[in-house]
Parts: C-alpha cells; structure tokens; sequence
C-alpha cells in the first residue's frame, strides 16, 4: 500500500490557516485521497490535555518547559496518530506542526534555534511534511483578523514585536526548508489564496 502525504499548514495567528483547512480535506477526497485532519498541539488524549495547557493565560511557562510540552505532545502525535495514518495509506493534514516550535519557541520565546533542532532530531528523526504551506501576513494583519473573531490565547494575547519575530523566525525557517515549505501571500483576496493552495497542492503531491 502507498505511504500516504504528511501536509502541514503554518502561518502566525490570524494568517489563514483555519479558512483553508476547512476546504482542503474536501478539495482532496474528491481527488480520491482518504484525509485525516489534525492540530499541534493536540490531536490525541494527552496532546489535547497539554494544550489546554499550553495556551491557558493564566500560565507563565519559561521557554524550555514551553518547548518539552510541544514536543511531548508532537511525540504521542506521531505515534498514535500520524504515522498511523501515513502507513495506512491516508493523507494527513495538520494544523501546524515542528515549523511552528521554530517560529513561537525560538523566535517569539527567545529558545536557541539549535536547541529547537534537537528536539526536533531526538522526537521525529528523519520524519517531515512532504508539503508546508506557510501562509505569511504582516504581524498586524494577524493580530487585527485574530482579535476581530474570538477571545485571545496565551500566545495569541502577546504584543506585536513577539508576532514580528514568530514572522521572522517563520521566514527563516521556510528559507532553510525551501522546496518544502511553500510561503504564500496570505494577504491577498481570499479566492486568490485558495487558488494558489489548489497549484501548489496538485502540482507537489499529484
């Protein structure tokens, strides 16, 4: 049986990502491709207890703790759901994933980069999206759409030099992984966006 595609979409808060993936998994199915949809952190038992966690903004976690929970809850999320999913031949679409330790670890919360890539060595090995699609918008953009449609996380709820740093730290990131990771305008009209999803989906996994 075909290992099935491992897609991940990244993007700061208020970028696009939760618009699209609400279109994709049909987008897919209809091409045949059975879709598993999933987030980070989250998507099993425990990565949904941490979460919570995670994002309560009543906590004040420092950085390496910020990072171990992300990445506990990426390790039972590879064991239990993704690498499941990809062995038996399905599709899996995931609200962000490891890009997004780089971008909010290390860039908004100052963890070295180089400690970001051992976890990240020590947790998946030489597991990694087949596809990223990193929506970029300007900091403000995102904090402006974020706080227009619900109340704030603990990540969502930091100032605009913690969103510019998350941006750049995305970009550098995207830079390194070129040819993977695949930064689209998220700024643009809606339908324009969606398009560009469309190309760059079915002309790298089809």
């Amino acid at each position: 049986m075909p290992k099935g595609k491992f897609i991940t979409l990244e993007g700061i808060d208020g970028a696009g990502k939760s618009t699209h993936l609400s279109w994709i998994p049909a987008f897919l199915e209809a091409r045949g491709v059975r879709v598993k949809l999933t987030r980070e952190p989250g998507g099993t038992p425990l990565g949904e207890t941490l979460r919570a966690l995670l994002l309560d903004k009543a906590q004040q976690l420092h950085a390496d703790t910020e990072a171990l929970l992300m990445f506990a809850a990426r390790r039972e999320h590879l064991d239990k759901v993704i690498l499941p999913a990809l062995n038996a031949g399905d599709w899996v679409l995931c609200d962000r994933f490891t890009d997004a330790s780089y971008a909010y670890q290390s860039g908004g919360s100052g963890l070295a980069w180089e400690r970001v890539a051992a976890l990240e060595s020590w947790v998946q090995g030489e597991v990694q999206p087949d596809l990223t699609l990193y929506f970029d918008v300007p900091a403000e953009v995102g904090k402006a759409r974020t706080q227009a449609v619900r109340a704030t996380d603990r990540f969502e709820q930091e100032g605009h030099a913690f969103f510019e740093k998350v941006r750049a730290a995305y970009l550098r990131r995207a830079h390194e992984s070129a040819g993977r990771m695949i930064v689209i305008d998220g700024s643009r009209p809606l339908d324009e966006v969606k398009k560009s999803v469309e190309l760059i989906v079915l002309s790298s996994c089809f």
